[in-house]
């Protein structure tokens, strides 16, 4: 007798076939039977009219630095993923040298919540374990922080000892069930890194049959480049190359996606394993500080908040602003989160408005920010067009992937509001409202396309033997309601979510069962 059977359903198994009607028969956290159910379960449940398919698998998350303060990740069960994969744009929280540990986790506004009782991978997988997770964590481990725990967060190129231990120590957190190797080359330290710095770590990556994703050296006027840097390190190295969250950002910068799709076409027909991954918005969300003179942040946040306390300094920095979107737009840029101090009551507001009331200009009101918050501005930029971003979602080969961090509901601030609605949208406004994708197409850019980039053959397909992470929604009311101006709201239209068999989602209501856990290599 089988466990649960989910009954009479429209299946689609995530690889981008049609939808069939059939039942899905679970045993054990697995998938054991599909279509026609031969044996009676002791608990039949009626999905008629709705939609079962793999959960959702997320590329491209920041959760490893949020997860201790939201376990059950309802931002995530609403939406039907069931898999985040952390430690993206080269940020992870580990490993933590002892010479350089208090630059790490002074690194990101978001450590905050840490309890940094870890210093590899495998100890800080064992500590979220225990935290009774609603969500699959899959962990890569970030070059800034491999750089940061071998050198620390300076401006210059490691020494052959320092990139023997980057080495090392991306050799260990493979060993120790690291799924990926990311990058953030917009960021401190990652920015400072030369091509072939990153090339020996890819070559290690490649080694350990890891994935590499990249956020790239500048997604505005050297896209291009950017993406010829990209390919140049994975035909180097042999890397499985994930080009990050996929975009052309700032005004003077539109339509040049298509060129950089044809640059990554180029390379797929010479055999370089590249893949991509995008969100549905046009608005990304980063740090107020990617907008600064790389010397700004040699040393890190520190010696950051001492440059900015130094007049004649910050001054030298809002002449020298620009960073990877080139000309900064103020009216485009808007304060997401800060930490308390005096500017935190511009949260919601743009860089402009701050311009406006403090009676300076742009550039200084970047750097006042700055200041005032002691280096720690989250904003979110209004920086992509409509047409570049659905000519993206319209390609099957593209994997739908959040950049989110936010796993509870309500949070302080204005988060961006991909964290609690990127596969809804999809599934709502893409296929439902606009047919930009068929459903088919859809589901599986959100399940076997991601997890075919990390290399898993049991999860992201529904077939027997497959691992039983499944979601069930309804295809004609499902949806996000996260806004710019609202972002706290929940989706809905997801009926149920099960991790191994097990709903963390039932009757679209929270569990509260942790069945959720760190997957460890290829799971």
């Amino acid at each position: 007798m089988h466990e649960l059977v989910l009954e009479g359903g429209t299946i689609l198994d995530g690889t981008g076939s049609p939808g069939y009607t059939g039942d899905v028969a679970i045993d054990d956290g697995r998938i054991v039977e599909v279509g026609e159910v031969s044996s009676p379960a002791s608990r039949v449940l009626d999905v008629s009219g709705a939609v079962v398919c793999p959960g959702f698998i997320d590329l491209h998350s920041h959760s490893d630095f949020t997860v201790f303060s939201a376990p059950d990740a309802i931002t995530q069960t609403t939406q039907g993923v069931t898999t985040l994969v952390t430690g993206n744009c080269g940020m992870s929280p580990f490993p933590v040298s002892e010479k350089f540990g208090d630059q790490l986790r002074r690194r990101s506004a978001l450590s905050e919540g840490l309890t940094w009782e870890w210093s590899t991978v495998a100890e800080y997988a064992d500590t979220v374990d225990r935290l009774g997770l609603g969500v699959n964590l899959a962990l890569q481990v970030g070059h800034g922080s491999l750089r940061i725990a071998a050198m620390g967060a300076v401006d210059r190129a490691p020494t052959a000892a320092e990139l023997a231990h980057m080495r090392r120590l991306l050799r260990e957190a493979a060993r120790d069930g690291a799924v990926g190797f990311s990058s953030g080359l917009i960021y401190a330290p990652g920015m400072y890194a030369e091509p072939d710095e990153l090339v020996a770590l890819a070559t290690e990556a490649k080694q350990a049959g890891l994935l590499y994703s990249t956020h790239m050296r500048n997604e505005g006027p050297q896209l291009l480049e950017a993406i010829d840097e990209a390919l140049y390190v994975a035909r180097r190295s042999g890397v499985r190359l994930e080009i990050s969250h996929l975009k052309s950002s700032g005004v003077d910068n539109w339509g040049r996606v298509s060129e950089a799709l044809a640059k990554i076409d180029e390379a797929r027909a010479r055999g370089v394993d590249v893949g991509v991954d995008q969100y549905p918005y046009t608005a990304s969300s980063t740090s107020l500080t990617a907008w600064l003179p790389p010397w700004a942040l040699d040393g890190g946040v520190s010696a950051l908040v001492d440059r900015l306390d130094d007049p004649a300094t910050a001054r030298r920095m809002g002449t020298e602003l620009g960073g990877d979107n080139g000309t900064i737009r103020p009216e485009r840029i808007v304060i997401a989160n800060t930490a308390e101090g005096p500017y935190r009551r511009f949260i919601g507001r743009t860089i402009a408005d701050v311009a406006d009331e403090l009676g300076i200009d742009a550039h200084s009101a970047v750097v006042e920010t700055l200041r005032g918050q002691r280096g720690h501005v989250g904003v979110i930029h209004h920086s992509m067009s409509d047409e570049d971003v659905r000519l993206v979602a319209r390609r099957p080969d593209v994997a739908v992937a959040s950049d989110g961090a936010a796993l509870g509901c309500p949070g302080p601030g204005k988060v961006h509001p991909r964290s609690l609605g990127t596969f809804t949208r999809v599934l709502g406004r893409f296929v439902r409202e606009e047919g930009l994708l068929d459903l088919p197409t859809a589901v599986a850019k959100m399940t076997s396309i991601p997890a075919t980039r990390l290399g898993w053959i049991d999860r992201g397909i529904l077939r027997p033997g497959a691992i039983a992470d499944l979601v069930v929604f309804d295809p004609t009311a499902v949806i996000d309601h996260a806004t710019f101006l609202d972002p706290w709201r929940v989706s809905t239209g997801v009926l149920h979510t099960f991790i191994a068999g097990t709903a963390v989602l039932e009757d679209t209501r929270p569990t509260g069962v942790g069945a959720g856990r760190v997957i460890r290599g290829h799971g």
